[in-house]
């Protein structure tokens, strides 16, 4: 799962602990981690769902303003038959 730059660092600060991913097939794993630029994420835990169930409040979590700013950044977002949301925390240096 390659994740930006900028979204990395606003899970580090703590201000995002949620992703959302859309895939054929998942890269991750709850309990898992993941290496990053920054240090590696814990993969605390892996929901399947709906992007049609996301809130306000997830899209907030993930960085977003609202689920309009998410529904927008997820047209942009390559096709895929299954929708998860990850919650993740950042583990350090």
């Amino acid at each position: 799962m390659l994740l930006k730059l900028s979204l990395l660092e606003d899970i580090k600060a703590g201000k995002v602990d949620v992703i959302f991913r859309r895939w054929n097939r998942p890269t991750v794993k709850s309990g898992g981690t993941l290496k990053t630029k920054l240090g590696p994420l814990s993969i605390l835990s892996v929901t399947d769902m709906s992007a049609d169930d996301v809130t306000d409040a997830d899209a907030k979590r993930a960085g977003f303003k609202d689920v309009a700013d998410f529904r927008k950044w997820l047209d942009t977002m390559k096709e895929g038959s299954i929708f998860q949301r990850i919650q993740v925390a950042f583990e350090g240096e």
